[in-house]
């Protein structure tokens, strides 16, 4: 058995240490999320917490960790009549990225089911990690359908097998511990509510810090048992602590003055759903016994809502997850030593209607009071002397470059995918080849079966009957009679940006939309789970300014950075995305690319002809068969149509930024059948 590195060796990482422990007090708090740059240790604590947890009592021989005091009436190792009381350690079971469906929630034995009708289960890692820790590194980086399994079990604390008819449950209730960088990519809200607390963990800055944690490092690495048993004191004295807290945890006090904090501080912060409320009391609780207290106090308090909730205030992918803390100390101060109202219902005329005193919502007062209904005019505000009018152009830089100016407000956008059937990575956009979706087909398995097509099997069989001698109820089925499920479903894919940032789209209003429609796009990107990359160009050429990744906040952190001015260079950004696409094909060839062009299609640097140099550069992504859609920019009652001419060379489509709006087309969409019945009533 490998040695682990000891949990009290880790060097500083005190909120990350505390959040583990409470978890270890109380599961459940429900489990840790750590967050933080590659290289700090994050998977490294997580493992040696498993040393430090108390055995477990297991069923003897059950392979599901029932507890003998109350064993699981449905497990499928059951009932549990004669076996007696085992004890072994607490697991720590790791999810790999790439394990499969059948690999996380078990497989059942299809030819010893068809042929003899008998539920043959082989358990998966959920059964596992029933009753300790389930762990996975890079969390964020988790296909779908896998994190589908883990939101189920969270949630029912239980794990559904269901094969063409044929179904197994058992319980799984686990701590689940995610560790990842946030620059490959952001956690799916669903799965990141689950997660009870979060920590944020970077590298110390401090020299003589950085020193201890190499030289302990080197040491442990040279002698890991010798390592381990200079700490052995210390990691006993943290396993008694341990204990003695789950002792003291049931004869806590969550008082009805804390309470109302708890929940005051989780309205302050917007946080959505009641599980914050929920969690934030467990954790205060779980830190008062901690420190061995019966009640739960104000401090508590404060540091449960640093744990709990940074990760629940997020109102879309871009926010950066954080607490605000001078408001969090307001609100604790402000709900101090009260008690809450025995009637929560304030009625028609108390706080919160809009009325004096109330929250807003309610009409703002006529006659001069408030402010003043916005009015769509074309006359220009009075602006204070030295300032610069609302419509004036961007300050310049040096040659012509403009300052970047704010992304404007995101909006949902229209369906964008590649044509055809893929095979890439699960996600939400294109048409593909998945292992979860709907039955297409059926063919023969290539490796080990994991999608049975009932009836495709027993067609196969059923002709070699009489053959192979069957005379009892069950099909005589060979290996060869299988066949493997062929089912659609969705796939993610590369969206590459090619964003003209060039002085014929630098007027401020006009960029602003342009970014916020790109900004819109990351959105829809982050949730159907695509990759991303930003090519920019302007001046005299073209800037990957973010290869191809995961992580759509990076994308959003350049595009808000992106500077404006000079020419058009509309071939060498185009010639910049080929290439970018060239390389990403070799690194992951299954995942298929969308170039979403967005320009107003003029082209004024590149040579003596920029305009065939930018069509010949365009009919290089037609010939390479990379689906294309291009942005149309151009503004003003007069449209010279060169984006869409810049379309057809690369064999895609033209949009309009008023078109990209996903309630735009819903417009046209009712627009059109509102036509169409007064036709038919005429």
């Amino acid at each position: 058995m490998s040695i682990r590195f000891p949990f009290t060796a880790v060097v500083g990482m005190d909120d990350l240490r505390l959040a583990l422990l409470l978890n270890a007090v109380s599961p459940a708090v429900g489990g840790v999320l750590v967050r933080g740059e590659k290289g700090t240790a994050k998977s490294t604590a997580v493992r040696a917490l498993a040393e430090l947890l108390p055995e477990v009592a297991v069923v003897a021989g059950c392979r599901f960790s029932c507890d003998p005091g109350s064993p699981d009436p449905g497990c499928p190792d059951g009932p549990h009549l004669d076996g007696g009381p085992d004890a072994r350690p607490a697991r720590m079971v790791e999810l790999p990225v790439g394990a499969s469906e059948d690999r996380l929630v078990g497989a059942l034995d299809i030819e010893r089911a068809l042929a003899e009708g008998v539920k043959a289960f082989e358990p998966g890692l959920l059964a596992a990690a029933h009753r300790g820790i389930l762990y996975v590194d890079e969390v964020n980086l988790l296909s779908d359908h896998l994190i589908d399994h883990l939101l189920d079990a969270a949630a029912m604390g239980a794990s559904h097998v269901e094969r063409e008819g044929v179904s197994v449950r058992h319980a799984a209730r686990f701590l689940l511990v995610g560790t990842m960088n946030p620059e490959e990519g952001e956690l799916r809200p669903q799965l990141l509510d689950r997660f009870g607390l979060t920590v944020e963990v970077a590298a110390s800055r401090d020299p003589q810090q950085r020193v201890e944690v190499v030289r302990r490092r080197l040491a442990f690495e040279d002698d890991p048992a010798g390592f381990a048993a200079r700490w052995a004191g210390e990691e006993a004295a943290l396993r008694e602590r341990i204990v003695a807290a789950r002792e003291v945890l049931p004869r806590v006090v969550l008082g009805d003055a804390v309470l109302l904090q708890i929940a005051a501080t989780c309205a302050a912060f917007e946080v959505d759903g009641m599980r914050a409320d929920i969690v934030m009391a467990r954790t205060a609780t779980a830190l008062a016994a901690w420190a061995g207290r019966e009640e739960v106090t104000s401090e508590d308090v404060r540091q449960a809502a640093l744990l709990a909730l940074p990760h629940r205030r997020r109102r879309n992918p871009f926010d950066a997850p954080g607490m605000d803390e001078e408001k969090l100390d307001e609100t604790l101060e402000r709900f101090k030593g009260e008690e809450p109202d025995d009637d929560p219902d304030p009625g028609p005329d108390g706080p919160g209607d809009g009325g004096p005193g109330g929250g807003g919502g309610g009409v703002p007062p006529q006659g001069g009071e408030g402010p003043a209904p916005e009015t769509e005019t074309d006359s220009v505000p009075e602006q204070a002397p030295g300032t610069a009018p609302e419509h004036a152009p961007a300050p310049r830089g040096a040659a012509g470059e403009r300052a970047a100016v704010s992304a404007g407000e995101p909006f949902r956008t229209r369906m964008l995918s590649v044509p055809g059937l893929g095979d890439g990575a699960a996600g939400r956009r294109s048409r593909a080849r998945t292992q979860n979706g709907r039955t297409t087909g059926a063919t023969r398995p290539d490796g080990a079966l994991t999608k049975l097509h009932l009836a495709a099997t027993v067609r196969a069989a059923a002709p070699h009957q009489k053959a192979r001698g069957r005379s009892g109820p069950g099909l005589v089925v060979r290996r060869d009679d299988l066949r493997q499920a062929v089912r659609e479903g969705r796939e993610g894919n590369l969206v590459l940006f090619v964003v003209d940032a060039s002085g014929s789209m630098a007027a401020r209003k006009r960029m602003g939309a342009v970014k916020g429609a790109v900004l819109s796009l990351l959105l829809d990107a982050y949730q159907r789970r695509d990759k991303v990359g930003l090519v920019t160009f302007r001046g005299r050429g073209a800037e990957l300014a973010l290869p191809p990744t995961s992580s759509v906040d990076a994308a959003a952190a350049r595009l808000e950075e992106l500077p404006t001015g000079g020419r058009t260079p509309l071939s060498a950004g185009l010639l910049k995305a080929h290439d970018a696409l060239r390389v990403e094909r070799l690194r992951d060839p299954s995942r298929r690319p969308l170039l979403v062009v967005v320009t107003d299609g003029r082209a004024t640097g590149g040579g003596p002809d920029p305009v065939g140099t930018a069509a010949r550069a365009a009919r290089l992504h037609a010939a390479d068969g990379t689906a294309s859609v291009v942005v149309d920019c151009e503004a003003g009652p007069v449209r010279l149509g060169l984006a869409g001419n810049l379309a057809r060379e690369l064999g895609g489509t033209a949009v309009t930024l008023d078109e990209l709006r996903a309630d735009a087309i819903a417009g046209l969409v009712r627009e059109a059948q509102v036509n169409r019945s007064v036709r038919r009533a005429a």
